[in-house]
């Protein structure tokens, strides 16, 4: 995989005059390799991308790459299905005119994709790389093997994390439905409260004797 990595530099520009520098922020952008793990099901009758990702440690070295995709069926030996050097060869196989490749310029990502997956194509995938580094002194070999077991399923089952996902959302909206029906019915009974306290109030003022009332004016200084 190919992620990007920038670099910002802050250049202070003079201008003519006393006046002061403008500074500039200048920003350079590559591409970092990082290796990770190929997806290991497909479902039959669609298009299955066998990653593959060697990482040169020193991009501004040049090399020649030679990458080799072997298969071997469960109980069988390896076969020699692709091969890339200099050029792309694919080889009778089971999967004649089923292999395309899908890696990249700088031969990092060095990936193949089976078309039309069947179930037959179930079994180990191995990516051999071999780089030769072109220094002025000396050619060194580096090697690296990457091993995928391969799945082929008739239909895509439930991702566990999924059904998972989809198990907590449920849960968390019964809790909120309950939630909002314990409020609703302590906000009603604490309004009926109040109510009934209002109304208790309003009746013991009315059951007041009149001449009460009237000694519970108040007098108003002439």
């Amino acid at each position: 995989m190919m992620k990007a990595k920038c670099l910002f530099l802050g250049i202070a520009l003079k201008r003519a005059g006393p006046s002061k520098p403008v500074h500039v922020l200048v920003g350079f952008c590559s591409p970092v390799c990082v290796e990770v793990p190929s997806e290991t099901e497909a479902v039959q009758g669609t298009h299955m991308k066998l990653l593959c990702i060697s990482c040169m440690k020193r991009e501004e070295v040049t090399a020649t790459t030679l990458v080799e995709w072997f298969y071997r069926p469960e109980g069988g030996r390896d076969e020699l299905i692709y091969e890339y050097r200099r050029t792309y060869h694919e080889f009778p196989s089971r999967f004649s005119g089923r292999l395309q490749w899908n890696g990249s310029k700088d031969m990092q990502d060095v990936s193949i994709t089976v078309l039309n997956v069947t179930l037959n194509d179930s079994g180990i995938y191995t990516c051999n790389v071999t780089r030769e580094f072109e220094f002025e002194i000396h050619r060194p070999l580096f090697r690296s093997s990457r091993l995928i077991h391969l799945t082929v399923v008739e239909e895509a089952g439930d991702d566990f994390t999924s059904v998972i996902s989809e198990i907590m959302m449920y849960i968390l909206l019964v809790f909120l439905t309950l939630w909002l029906l314990i409020e609703m019915v302590y906000c009603y009974r604490k309004v009926s409260k109040a109510e009934e306290a209002t109304q208790e109030n309003a009746t013991d003022y009315l059951a007041i004797p009149s001449e009460n009332k009237e000694n519970c004016s108040v007098p108003v200084e002439e």
